[in-house]
């Protein structure tokens, strides 16, 4: 730019000012419609950025801290949404973006996707759990309301409970069930309940219906938690009969209205006296049919013969007793009697034994004498020898089996010798030459 003949020469801050207050000026509030990414949350500010985008460009954003608390759903990368705000210069890098005072879901709204959100991952979590789920007992002694002191429901459920059982226990702890701190009154009061009232037997929480952001703070996780972590059974008394919340599925028990959740609670008192007056009638029928064959037991024994002339009976088992007394005499010596016997079998058996023995030793000696005096061993007690040819072993019968030089061996009765041939001769005739 020139002013006169000089030319105009700009700073970098002067020209981010001047384009930072055209786009202000021009773009002071709008909505754009985006696809969220490189979403981050930054520590320890608070602050979030992201980018949104379509098919052609791309345009960086920025939510502060304390907008980005009361953003009820979860932001994502992927998710589709519709955001208010001005556009800006981030001065430092000379750069434009969109700062975001409001943002919505694209299709669903806001609270209905932060409740599908909180859903799911509650569920992943198990919060959901049947196992998780306790009873609710049958005439609870005292029960425990959550809920606002001046709604529609703590009359319903106070007019519902004295109807059904006068009298009962009921221990109100009230709070604020819509607006910013809701959620986190109901979640406290639930709290004091199990830290307070050990003998509180059922708690209910809940409110009359209104649209789903009247509802919302029974879909707060802080509320969800508070009931998953009550050791007292919850019944979530929420809404109409069409409106679901967190607090339902978590809930021990779910009433579709807060007088449902008094007729849950309690029986009527009417039907639990006519339930006792049945049973009671069914108790005394059936004692008086017991007494009743009890007496006709008694009426069969008593005209038992036994039973009218008990001492028939004594002498009976006594004559009895006697009978088995000489019946096992009897027995016992018929059995000595038989054993008896059996011995002097044994003992005569034992001496045919022994005299069988004896004949036996005797004929066993007269064939050892008769086999000592074959044997040949015998006839060199009388002076006579027995020649083995070595080293075979054998016995010389032979003069020709023998030759000069050999070697034999001589037996006698007493012992034996070696001696080397050095004559052979086939005379027969004995002596010496």
């Amino acid at each position: 730019m020139k002013t006169g003949n000089k030319v105009k020469i700009y700073t970098v801050s002067e020209i981010t000012r001047r384009i930072s207050n055209l786009l202000e000026d021009n773009f002071p509030g709008i909505w754009v419609e985006g696809e969220v990414s490189d979403y981050k949350k930054h520590f320890p500010s608070g602050h979030i950025y992201l980018t949104l985008k379509d098919e052609h460009a791309q345009l960086k954003c920025m939510i502060y801290k304390d907008i980005g608390k009361s953003i009820k759903f979860e932001l994502k990368n992927g998710l589709k949404v519709l955001s208010f705000g001005r556009i800006g210069v981030y001065s430092p890098y000379g750069t434009y973006q969109l700062y975001i005072e409001r943002i919505e879901p694209r299709g669903l709204g806001a609270l209905q996707l932060a409740f599908e959100q909180l859903k799911e991952r509650l569920y992943k979590e198990g919060l959901f759990s049947i196992e998780h789920k306790r009873p609710i007992p049958l005439l609870p002694r005292k029960i425990g309301v959550v809920t606002s002191s001046s709604g529609a429901a703590i009359r319903d459920i106070l007019n519902g409970i004295n109807k059904r059982f006068p009298n009962i226990h009921i221990i109100i702890n009230p709070v604020r069930v819509q607006g910013k701190e809701a959620a986190k009154e109901i979640a406290q009061a639930i709290k004091e309940f199990n830290q307070f009232y050990k003998d509180v037997d059922v708690l209910i929480v809940g409110r009359g219906g209104g649209s789903l952001e009247d509802l919302w703070a029974f879909n707060e996780e802080v509320v969800a938690r508070a009931i998953f972590s009550s050791r007292i059974p919850v019944i979530s008394a929420v809404g109409h009969e069409i409106d679901r919340s967190i607090s339902d599925f978590v809930a021990d028990r779910v009433a579709g209205t807060p007088t449902k959740a008094a007729e849950i609670v309690v029986a009527r008192k009417k039907e639990l006296e006519e339930k006792l007056l049945n049973y009671s009638r069914r108790l005394r029928s059936g004692l008086k049919h017991y007494s009743q064959e009890l007496d006709k037991r008694l009426s069969s024994l008593a005209r038992n013969r036994f039973f009218r002339q008990p001492k028939n009976l004594i002498i009976q088992q006594q004559q009895h007793l006697d009978d088995l007394s000489v019946q096992l005499k009897r027995n016992f010596l018929s059995y000595i009697s038989m054993k008896k016997e059996k011995l002097i079998d044994v003992k005569v058996l034992k001496k045919s034994m022994q005299q069988y023995i004896r004949l036996k030793e005797e004929k066993f000696k007269s064939y050892v004498g008769k086999l000592e005096s074959l044997s040949p061993l015998a006839i060199l007690t009388r002076g006579y020898s027995l020649t083995l040819q070595l080293p075979s072993k054998k016995i010389l019968k032979d003069i020709k089996s023998i030759k000069k030089k050999d070697v034999v061996q001589t037996i006698l009765s007493n012992g034996r010798f070696i001696s080397v041939v050095e004559e052979v001769n086939e005379d027969t005739t004995y002596g010496t030459k």
